[in-house]
């Protein structure tokens, strides 16, 4: 089966090839993004293989049909930028890596706490330059503090059990409590308590139409007084014109964020020749108290290689007509 493979870079061309070793599959790799522009180059394949930044919506699902695409095949686990239904109306079924490293994804979110709260990345610049001072470096105990979080599927869950460990205190909203968290010590509130009480509150939410723009300034204004705010989840989850009032208030006194609203126009790409025209993204850089990674939280050896073999596994299904249980179905609205 041919496969187009787009938005790609050397370690997703590394780690595919290895683990297509054996099938029957035939992979030609596209640095483009998928899109309605794009959707051209998928004459002559079979499937597409797609990533965060890649668009099927309607137009583009009707330009793939019509080129002999069968299937659209995620390299991870959120499928907001994939028109399902539309998709599914043509004939082409959508399947997905419904978990590769949770625990990444948690770590990450730990590094950007501990790098925003104890200035590690300052630290280092200053100490590069013999600045040994230790003049606005000052941090805060991590232990008993309330960490707040938005979203426990498996992302959130693992990173509950992180800051458990830190002795922090954890509080969780979600539509759907795990009672396994709740056995382990996190207390589970209504949203707008976890907002008004935390002192730390970490975003592990899907991107579906009732968490899109779910922090915004109604919600900040809920927020404690120099509240951190941590998004490791979908860009759009958080209003970024609010979030920048609230930094400018000072009601938001620390912002990490490994995921940005506008990011498939930034990320992933190397942009240090060129003027980027995104003035929110610039307006946030200005902030000294914000902390901003290019989507690398998943970027880890194992989540990479969970990956690979998951998408494999998902392309070779389609070549042989096989049932998966990666499957997603128009009535899919999150993923856990």
């Amino acid at each position: 089966m041919k496969v187009a493979i787009f938005s790609t870079q050397s370690y997703d061309r590394l780690y595919l090839d290895r683990y297509k070793e054996g099938s029957q599959l035939e992979l030609t790799y596209f640095d483009a993004a998928l899109d309605e522009h794009t959707a051209g180059l998928t004459q002559g394949f079979e499937a597409v293989c797609i990533f965060v930044n890649d668009r099927v919506d309607l137009e583009t699902a009707n330009i793939i049909s019509a080129n002999g695409v069968r299937a659209v095949v995620l390299r991870c686990a959120g499928f907001n930028n994939v028109d399902v239904a539309a998709a599914h109306e043509r004939g082409v079924k959508v399947l997905r890596v419904p978990a590769y490293s949770p625990q990444a994804v948690a770590e990450h979110t730990v590094a950007l706490i501990l790098t925003l709260n104890r200035k590690t990345h300052k630290a280092y610049n200053r100490v590069r330059e013999h600045n040994f001072s230790l003049e606005r470096m000052m941090g805060f105990n991590l232990y008993g503090k309330t960490v707040g979080v938005i979203g426990t599927g498996q992302i959130g869950a693992a990173f509950c059990r992180i800051m458990l460990g830190f002795g922090c205190t954890v509080i969780a909203y979600d539509p759907l409590p795990s009672p396994a968290l709740k056995v382990q010590g996190v207390t589970y509130v209504p949203l707008e308590e976890l907002l008004r009480t935390s002192d730390i509150i970490s975003l592990h939410c899907p991107l579906t139409p009732a968490t899109h723009h779910l922090i915004n300034k109604e919600g900040f204004d809920m927020m404690k007084n120099g509240v951190m705010l941590i998004n490791t989840s979908r860009g759009a989850v958080i209003q970024t014109r609010d979030a920048v009032q609230a930094l400018k208030s000072e009601k938001l006194g620390y912002l990490g964020i490994d995921v940005y609203e506008q990011e498939e126009n930034l990320f992933f790409r190397d942009l240090s020749e060129r003027i980027v025209p995104d003035d929110l993204i610039a307006r946030l850089m200005a902030f000294p108290n914000v902390l901003i990674t290019a989507h690398q939280g998943f970027f880890t050896k194992e989540a990479l290689q969970q990956i690979a073999v998951t998408t494999i596994k998902n392309l070779n299904d389609v070549a042989l007509g096989t049932t998966s249980q990666n499957e997603i179905l128009p009535e899919s609205k999150v993923y856990r």
